[in-house]
């Protein structure tokens, strides 16, 4: 879908093309907005195929007519597996109009409709262009913070009970960092290219801006890789955890299956038609002979499988003295 917006009274409000400088926003690109696109406003559909790529990385060039910035812009959708991920935005600035070009919706460009980003004017063309990168690193670090409490409300779950649901969500976090650490490293090098190159005329004003701006998002590369490495701590850590709990079961079920062994090997015996020392004995001797076996082998198991890990007693000021004489003695 295509919107013209116009500025009124630092408000954007919708309208047509017409005098005075322009955005169109262009969002959940069909084919018949490329067709508009082409027609229209001139955009090569090379363009905007490359921009419509979902791993189309940022950069920026200088075309006939307009210069053309592709930035990665963070975007959350609650349906999806891997809910946090990143887009491509084109942004497309003509002498009198910029043109926005992005396959989804996101969170970046609802504030600039819905006047919430201070500042924002089309007047200045290079300035609107540091004011979205300036909003989209506030969106990154945003949606960091909201990934570290997501990964730190999943591990009180699985402190109390691991199981594969929150193992998936782990991974799709894990997932997320990565995807913002490699969109957020992409960004940087389109910032230090718009301060060193004169593709785009930055006054002093917007220039101190653009270092902020990249100031931000260098905090918000660090705070992925942060979070990122504690994510994959943590994943290491759990399946230490699955795999000694495993370790745990097998090892009791093996001495249960040993200990079963021996009442199993006596009572094969009273099966065999051959004469046992014990057939002579009077009444039910066999019988008692095997729920005694039972009985010891259950006694067995119970020694074998309980916890000889024994909690030390707490060591009173009045034993510690004593230990250190005695230490001192031993020397």
């Amino acid at each position: 879908m295509i919107t013209v917006w116009k500025q009124e009274n630092r408000k954007f409000i919708e309208g047509a093309r017409g005098e005075g400088r322009v955005w169109v926003d262009a969002r959940n690109v069909t084919r018949d907005d490329i067709r508009e696109l082409e027609s229209e406003y001139g955009v090569d559909t090379e363009i905007i195929m490359d921009i419509l790529d979902p791993d189309e990385l940022s950069r920026i060039d200088r075309e006939d007519e307009y210069t053309l910035i592709i930035v990665r812009l963070p975007i959350f959708l609650a349906a999806n597996e891997v809910s946090y991920f990143t887009i491509p935005l084109g942004i497309l600035l003509f002498p009198d109009f910029v043109v926005t070009i992005c396959w989804a919706d996101c969170e970046v460009l609802h504030d600039l409709t819905n006047n919430r980003v201070r500042g924002l004017s089309l007047g200045d063309l290079p300035a609107f262009v540091v004011r979205v990168l300036a909003r989209a690193d506030l969106i990154y670090l945003r949606y960091l913070k909201e990934i570290n409490r997501r990964s730190g409300t999943i591990e009180l779950e699985l402190q109390k009970s691991v199981r594969n649901n929150e193992l998936i969500q782990l991974l799709n976090l894990e997932k997320s960092l990565v995807y913002f650490t490699t969109s957020l490293k992409s960004n940087q090098l389109l910032f230090e290219k718009l301060m060193k190159t004169r593709l785009i005329q930055l006054d002093e004003e917007d220039r101190e801006w653009m270092e902020d701006v990249a100031t931000d998002n260098r905090q918000a590369i660090e705070m992925a890789d942060i979070y990122s490495n504690i994510l994959s701590g943590m994943m290491d850590a759990f399946a230490s955890v699955i795999s000694n709990n495993l370790s745990i079961v097998m090892k009791r079920l093996t001495v249960i299956s040993l200990v079963l062994m021996i009442p199993t090997m006596i009572t094969s015996f009273f099966g065999m038609n051959v004469t046992l020392p014990t057939s002579s004995w009077p009444g039910h001797s066999a019988l008692v002979a095997i729920v005694a076996t039972c009985l010891v082998s259950s006694l067995v198991a119970m020694v074998l499988l309980q916890d000889k890990r024994a909690k030390k007693p707490a060591i009173g000021p009045v034993e510690k003295k004593r230990l250190r004489k005695k230490n001192r003695a031993i020397r």
